[in-house]
């Protein structure tokens, strides 16, 4: 864990993990002041869900710091970025600062590969297999054959940005230790989510 200083965009239901890229329109101007700033210096923000609504929620403990890899000013002032995501940190105390934006002191993890980042046979097929039930019942189009020459870490980590979970479960999934265990937080979310849409339309059964 090292410590840093880092501006943070909070954007419920948005999640980004160290490896995944995430696309976003940049609109608000505090925002757009957050991207200036982060142009400037590191191209680096983190990116943290809220807990509730305001115009200063408290936020949840752990986020994901990203580096903008993709730059695109728009006319108007807005921005649309493509952030990098870099590796998560953990909130230590929010900072009293004057920007615009809102900045926290967090340690943040090593960005290393991982060894347990690594599925085993039988949790990657389970895996497949209720991500091929989710997807039929949610109605959606996938390339499998695409599906399966994705690594691991890219199986997991992109249904888990994709997905339809609701804020809570975008958190659960963010703050999983491990491969595995992301790995079977979504499928539990799948299933969950799969039986009960909202509507009561979908089932699983």
């Amino acid at each position: 864990m090292a410590r840093a200083r880092i501006s943070l965009f909070p954007l419920a239901g948005a999640l980004l993990l160290p490896g995944m890229q995430l696309p976003l329109h940049i609109f608000e101007s505090r925002y757009r002041a957050l991207i200036r700033d982060a142009m400037a210096r590191d191209r680096r923000i983190g990116m943290i869900q809220p807990r509730g609504s305001g115009a200063k929620p408290p936020l949840f403990d752990v986020g994901c710091v990203g580096h903008i890899s993709e730059f695109e000013a728009l006319e108007d002032g807005r921005f649309n970025i493509i952030l990098n995501g870099l590796a998560r940190f953990r909130v230590l105390r929010e900072l009293d600062v004057t920007t615009a934006f809102r900045q926290v002191e967090a340690e943040v993890e090593d960005s290393g590969t991982r060894a347990d980042d690594i599925l085993a046979a039988i949790e990657r097929a389970a895996l497949e297999q209720e991500s091929r039930r989710f997807a039929e019942a949610q109605g959606y189009i996938v390339d499998w054959s695409a599906v399966s020459r994705l690594d691991d870490a890219a199986l997991v980590n992109g249904i888990a940005q994709i997905a339809p979970f609701d804020p809570a479960a975008k958190q659960i999934l963010l703050e999983a230790n491990t491969l595995s265990e992301r790995a079977e937080r979504t499928i539990q979310l799948m299933q969950f989510f799969g039986r009960t849409d909202g509507d009561g339309g979908v089932t699983m059964q």
